[in-house]
């Protein structure tokens, strides 16, 4: 009796003793694995509970934001975007790792940081402080669907255009056969629709500013690049597009609804996935497409990363499931679970573009996903010269609400609830007010 109330009474204090952790994350295919192989964490850290809260990337974006600024504690870790975290290190919402990589020796060996693509190391970095690491980073590309093409007697250029894509979604639509000739973001957000339009306009020669903080919405560059966009999906996209987002056009193109799709390059391991793609013999990959106006911008630049909020005050727990998550061997984890190395959180580890077992189940998209990262350049995004740096967004904290405006006003002409014009002037205005009120404008 009185052994069974002590381990009853052990079993108690273990249970008290151990910490639950709560992760804020995007609710991409990435993200939903790695809450699958938690029980692996687990196992490694049994006195540490882990507890994921989902949320699609607009609304994360708000509630992190929410939480972190206001010094919530609700989180303990996050993801968070390649734009959001030299803002928030400046605002001094989030912890600096490197305290805690000199605090865990042992961890900070096997993670190996100088394994980490040096790009996105200093992404991560402000003040000479890292305060995130990669899960998973990413450009943009083009997704085909070969069968398609061969069926409508056309060939993907390795560098298309949007000319091209236009031309090639022409042929393959059929509605009636349940494929559309092309599927893009249409779903409003600064992080959605518009990382899609602004490479669109940054091709076509356009900028949100020019070097004095003037708004350039309303130029030539963007009017053209917005009637191209909303002719092109409007004629050969899927009916509701204003409601498709990353995660929406993942799921008709995997289908084979989609002869083609241009976004993230991270898709190129889902649609090679056979356990969650139709199409896995059939889908093609070519750079992003270029516009009339050059070629600077059309590959953009982002990384999901895990940092941790200032307020949490389980940091060192967090660090422990941030440094696993983002591991060699977790990605080796994710290899053995999925049956394929080209299924792993991709962009962030030397080692792992230099893993024989990647090249091989990789090597139709690898180089493409590679070059695009590593061309896509944050510092000279667009023809002209701008004040800003971001490829796909602008780095100033007011463009998470500005660019999700603008995305509405684009939503809006896509649905045909205003036209492309009054859209432009909407988004104009926008701009510049941001511009004037953030004191950018002198």
């Amino acid at each position: 009796m009185k052994r069974l109330a002590l381990l009853s009474f052990a079993l108690i204090t273990s249970a008290q003793a151990a910490t639950t952790i709560t992760v804020a994350s995007v609710n991409n295919p990435d993200m939903v694995t790695m809450q699958k192989l938690v029980p692996e964490f687990t196992k490694k850290y049994p006195d540490i509970n882990v507890k994921f809260v989902f949320l699609p990337e607009n609304e994360l974006r708000q509630k992190v934001t929410l939480d972190v600024a206001s010094n919530g504690g609700g989180f303990d870790l996050a993801t968070v975007g390649a734009y959001e975290v030299p803002i928030w290190a400046k605002n001094g919402w989030l912890e600096p790792l490197n305290p805690l990589f000199s605090k865990n020796p042992d961890i900070a060996r096997s993670y190996d940081l100088n394994d980490v693509l040096p790009s996105i190391r200093d992404a991560m970095t402000y003040n000479k402080n890292l305060y995130a690491v990669p899960f998973y980073a990413e450009s943009s590309m083009t997704f085909y669907n070969k069968d398609l093409f061969k069926k409508a007697g056309i060939t993907m250029a390795h560098n298309p255009t949007w000319t091209q894509i236009q031309s090639y979604a022409s042929r393959i639509h059929n509605p009636s056969g349940g494929v559309y000739g092309i599927c893009l973001r249409g779903l409003p957000g600064w992080g959605e629709n518009m990382a899609l339009f602004t490479t669109m306009a940054n091709t076509f020669g356009g900028r949100w500013y020019d070097t004095d903080w003037n708004a350039q919405l309303n130029s030539p560059a963007w009017k053209d690049a917005m009637t191209f966009y909303v002719n092109l999906m409007k004629r050969y996209g899927p009916p509701g597009a204003t409601g498709n987002g990353f995660t929406e056009n993942l799921t008709l193109m995997s289908q084979g609804k989609c002869g083609m799709w241009v976004d993230a390059t991270v898709a190129a391991g889902f649609l090679s996935d056979p356990s969650s793609s139709k199409i896995v013999k059939s889908v093609g990959f070519a750079n992003a497409p270029t516009g009339p106006g050059t070629d600077r911008g059309n590959h953009w630049f982002w990384s999901w990363n895990l940092a941790i909020p200032k307020s949490t005050k389980k940091e060192d727990a967090a660090f422990k499931f941030l440094t696993w998550a983002t591991s060699k061997d977790y990605i080796a984890l994710v290899a053995k679970t999925k049956g394929t190395w080209a299924a792993v959180p991709p962009g962030t580890r030397v080692s792992t573009y230099h893993n024989p077992n990647y090249v091989r189940a990789a090597g139709a998209f690898s180089n493409i996903v590679m070059n695009s990262i590593r061309s896509a350049d944050v510092n000279k995004p667009t023809l002209q010269p701008v004040p800003y740096t971001g490829v796909q967004y602008v780095s100033i904290p007011q463009f998470q609400a500005l660019g999700t405006q603008v995305g509405q006003f684009l939503a809006g002409a896509l649905s045909g609830d205003s036209t492309v014009d009054e859209a432009l002037r909407q988004a104009q205005q926008a701009a510049q007010t941001v511009a004037v009120d953030g004191g950018y404008k002198k």
